[in-house]
């Protein structure tokens, strides 16, 4: 369900972070959903079990996961409360990785913002059936 990019400057844990938050968005994980144990998911990715388990600690420091002691981790009941200026900054920042992307690709405003459009319709429609 989930893949990495080790060719990628994003560090391999913020990519597993985003895939599963991606999830979750496209509702593909669905709230109190079980998600892969960090054992199944680094053989799955092929990466060291540290690895996941610090996305996997950062999602649920962040209210996005749960840990049952002895069940597992599951997606959280409810998506975590962020304060709006909170949330402002988080957006704030994302906008400006891509931005810089979008920038060195040199791809102008129009072709920038029509690409933030698509990504949102995509995150609106139902998951289709296998896709990740």
């Amino acid at each position: 369900m989930l893949r990495i990019d080790p060719s990628d400057a994003i560090p391999i844990w913020k990519q597993i972070e985003e895939g599963v938050q991606r999830l979750i968005a496209t509702g593909t994980l669905g709230p109190n959903d079980p998600v892969a144990s960090v054992r199944e998911l680094a053989r799955e990715l092929r990466v060291n079990p540290l690895t996941v388990s610090k996305a996997y600690r950062r999602l649920a420091d962040a209210g996005v996961l749960t840990v049952r002691r002895g069940e597992g981790t599951y997606v959280a009941p409810a998506p975590p409360r962020m304060a709006a200026r909170e949330r402002r900054a988080k957006l704030r920042d994302a906008a400006r990785r891509y931005a810089g992307t979008a920038k060195t690709l040199s791809a102008d405003d129009e072709e920038s913002l029509a690409a933030v459009r698509e990504a949102l319709g995509e995150l609106e429609r139902p998951p289709e059936e296998g896709a990740e």
